[in-house]
């Protein structure tokens, strides 16, 4: 939230950021995750849908439900005919591999934060910090831009949900 409300005045008057210092290590760019958050803002917006199209559109030919909770959660429940690649896992490879070389095609994406359950396997997050966000700008900074994100918050007896066995 901290960081949100020190980017919010430069975010909404086009003006940048002050740089950051140098990073010690050149395989992370504060600076560039700062650029391209603020470059998808806009398209995320239009990349959000409410439940029952987001549903219909994730059935749809060559699309994938992507659930990139812990493979603990997924396991323990998880909306029907969704795939799961945690997000600490992304990598080039590791998202080829599940998603598949075509990096137009349509991904789904929803998190613990969509649901008002708020027990586990879908306990709510802090709101800045929803894996929606995160997994929507790491999407799209591996290439993937066809990606579209659950709107609505509902209970997961509103949506095809599949739970881990009782015992």
């Amino acid at each position: 939230m901290r960081l949100f409300l020190l980017a919010a005045p430069f975010l909404l008057t086009g003006t940048s950021l002050p740089a950051q210092p140098a990073e010690p290590n050149p395989q992370i760019d504060f600076d560039g995750f700062l650029e391209l958050t603020a470059e998808l803002g806009e398209v995320r917006a239009a990349h959000r849908l409410p439940v029952d199209e987001f549903l219909a559109k994730a059935q749809s030919e060559g699309a994938i439900l992507l659930d990139t909770r812990s493979v603990y959660a997924y396991r323990l429940g998880h909306v029907e005919g969704a795939v799961n690649l945690p997000f600490s896992d992304f990598t080039d490879e590791k998202l080829a591999e599940v998603l598949g070389s075509d990096r137009n095609r349509a991904i789904y994406i929803y998190c613990n934060n969509n649901f008002s359950d708020n027990v586990a396997p879908v306990v709510s997050k802090r709101a800045p910090l929803a894996l929606n966000i995160p997994t929507f700008i790491n999407l799209h900074g591996y290439g993937y831009t066809n990606v579209w994100e659950l709107a609505d918050v509902v209970a997961t007896s509103d949506v095809p949900w599949v739970s881990a066995p009782a015992g």
